[in-house]
C-alpha cells in the first residue's frame, strides 16, 4: 500500500485497502449511457444507490469529457451544483467533483464536495490556488492539452517514464502554489492522448508509478481501449455497453499493481477490486468468522 492517506477538505482517506469511486454522470450524452442520469434528482437517486452497493466514494461529473464544443459555466454548474448538495445531504460519503473550471470547482466545494478531479491536471493555475485556499484533495489526470478537443495519440517509447516525467512536473507546480503533498492523487489518464498500446504498457507497470509517492486513482472503467483489445480493431472497438466484464479484469489486474481509487460504473467492478485487493493484502480483508 501507499503507506499515505488522501487529504480531502474534511476528513482523511486511509487507503489500507482499493475504494471504489462511484461514477455519476449529470449528463445526456456521457459515452456510457447507462451512467447518463440526465438530472439532477436522477444523479442523487443514482449516487444513493451506489453507496448502497458499497462504493467508498462519489464522483460527480455535470461534462462528458468525449470531445465537443466547450460547456459555459454557468451551464454546467446548474446540473453540478443541486446533484452535490443532493448527494452531501443524503450521504457521509466525500463526493468530489469531476470539474476543470474553477469557478465551478469553488461552487461544487460549497456545496458539500471534498475533492476536485480534474481532468485538466491542472491546466488552470486557479484550480491550484483554490486547492491551497480549501484544502480539498485533487486528483491530477495525465493529458496532453484541453479536454474536450481531439488529438491523435502520440506513441511514446516508455509510456510510464513519460507519465513519471509529467506528474513530478505538475506536482512541483502544485506544491509551489501552496497545496500540500498530501491532498494530491495521480491518475495515468487511460485512453487520453494515450494509445492502446501505451495503456496496456501502463496497466502492467502501473506499480512504477507509485515511486511519485501519491495515491493511484485510476479510471479504466468501459474505456475504450478496452472495446478495441476486444475486438482487435479500434476502429471496430466494442461499445461501451458490451465492456463491464473486460472492465472486471483490468480493475483486477490494476489493483494487483497498487492502484488505490478505482473509479467505476458497475458493482461488478467493485467486487472485483475488493477481491483483488483482499488477494493483494489479506490483512486488510475484514472477514468474520470461517
Amino acid at each position: 500500500m501507499i503507506g499515505q492517506g488522501w487529504r480531502l477538505a474534511d476528513r482523511t482517506l486511509e487507503l489500507d485497502r482499493p475504494l471504489g469511486v462511484g461514477i455519476v454522470n449529470v449528463t445526456s450524452d456521457s459515452f456510457f449511457e447507462g451512467a447518463r442520469s440526465i438530472t439532477p434528482e436522477q444523479a442523487v437517486a443514482d449516487g444513493l444507490a451506489l453507496a448502497e452497493a458499497g462504493f467508498e466514494l462519489l464522483d460527480v461529473g455535470a461534462v462528458a469529457a468525449r470531445s465537443g464544443p466547450p460547456v459555459p459555466a454557468e451551464q454546467e454548474a446548474e446540473r453540478l451544483i443541486p446533484a452535490i448538495e443532493g448527494l452531501a445531504g443524503s450521504t457521509e460519503l466525500p463526493i468530489s467533483a469531476d470539474t476543470f473550471s474553477a469557478e465551478v470547482a469553488a461552487r461544487a466545494l460549497a456545496a458539500g464536495a471534498v475533492a476536485i478531479n480534474d481532468i485538466s491536471g491542472g491546466a488552470d493555475p486557479a484550480l491550484f490556488e483554490l486547492a491551497a485556499e480549501t484544502g480539498c484533495g485533487l486528483v491530477l489526470m495525465q493529458i496532453e492539452g484541453p479536454p474536450r478537443e481531439d488529438r491523435s495519440a502520440e506513441r511514446h517509447r516508455d509510456p510510464v517514464e513519460h507519465l513519471k516525467r509529467w506528474f513530478a512536473a505538475r506536482i512541483e507546480a502544485a506544491l509551489a502554489a501552496g497545496v500540500a503533498l498530501d491532498q494530491l492523487a495521480l491518475d495515468p489518464g487511460l485512453d487520453f492522448d494515450l494509445g492502446i498500446a501505451d495503456d496496456l504498457e501502463i496497466l502492467r507497470r502501473l506499480e512504477e508509478l507509485r515511486e511519485l509517492g501519491r495515491p493511484l486513482f485510476v479510471s479504466l472503467s468501459r474505456k475504450d481501449f478496452l472495446g478495441a483489445v476486444l475486438a482487435g480493431s479500434w476502429e471496430e472497438r466494442l461499445p461501451a455497453e458490451r465492456r463491464e466484464w473486460a472492465t472486471c479484469a483490468a480493475v483486477a489486474l490494476a489493483v494487483g499493481q497498487g492502484a488505490d481509487l478505482l473509479r467505476l460504473h458497475d458493482e461488478s467492478a467493485l467486487q472485483a477490486a475488493r477481491i483483488a485487493g483482499a488477494i493483494r493484502d489479506p490483512a486488510a480483508a475484514e472477514v468474520r468468522g470461517g
